[in-house]
């Protein structure tokens, strides 16, 4: 199932990068390498990875600069490896436009399942959204490309941004809680907070909105939760 699937793994420890690529090798994965961040930037300007493993401490480049200089060309999903209980770390990997994120020392088969889902639920999206292109007035979105557009100019989301983007243009006028959100778009084993959600709808209100702090089409439901304004 995942043969063929790239990931790049970044990490500054050898150690820990060689027993990553080994294990993802077992289940089929195409995984290279990087051990700083210049060099983790070369690398995805090269190829389009399918997920990027990305820890926050490298020399030359911080995994957070990396973030966001793949940020400028890419959407391909990143998942930050931050230090245990330091949700600086966490809230700031996902403002650079980080998809997820494990924390230090993490066990290798949650490594496995977090690549594994957000490959899942890439294949999925492809899967259902065949030539949907939905328009609301300046606003455009190619569900096949994964791309959006204001203005007739293409803006660059994140996965997750999409994701969240794509659940709610498809269910206008639909009130989702922080944890409906985060159970849907991340999934039920997300060990995250709500604040992730907090994170990418202001991120994507950047993007979309002429005003986000009066926006247009995502609309906060004081007390309950968001909603995309038909």
């Amino acid at each position: 199932m995942n043969v063929g699937k790239k990931v790049l793994v970044v990490d500054d420890e050898k150690l820990i990068v060689k027993g990553i690529r080994f294990s993802l090798e077992q289940d089929g994965m195409e995984v290279d390498c990087a051990y700083d961040g210049e060099e983790a930037l070369e690398a995805a300007k090269k190829k389009e990875y399918d997920v990027v493993l990305l820890d926050v401490m490298l020399p030359k480049l911080t995994g957070f600069e990396v973030c966001q200089q793949i940020r400028e060309f890419s959407n391909m999903p990143i998942i930050m490896l931050t230090a245990k209980g330091d949700d600086m770390d966490k809230i700031l990997g996902l403002e650079y436009g980080a998809d997820d994120y494990i924390t230090k020392p993490f066990n290798i088969l949650e490594v496995k399942a977090r690549i594994k889902a957000i490959m899942r639920r890439s294949s999925k999206k492809s899967a259902d959204n065949q030539a949907k292109v939905i328009k609301f007035e300046d606003l455009k979105i190619d569900c096949e490309s994964r791309r959006v557009y204001v203005n007739n100019k293409e803006v660059n989301l994140t996965a997750k941004e999409f994701d969240l983007l794509e659940l709610l243009i498809f269910n206008p006028n639909k009130v989702y809680s922080r944890e409906n959100l985060l159970n849907i778009v991340w999934g039920y084993d997300y060990p995250g907070d709500v604040r992730t959600v907090d994170v990418h709808i202001r991120r994507l209100r950047e993007k979309i909105e002429d005003n986000p702090s009066e926006p247009k089409y995502i609309h906060t439901k004081w007390g309950v939760g968001y909603f995309f304004q038909d």
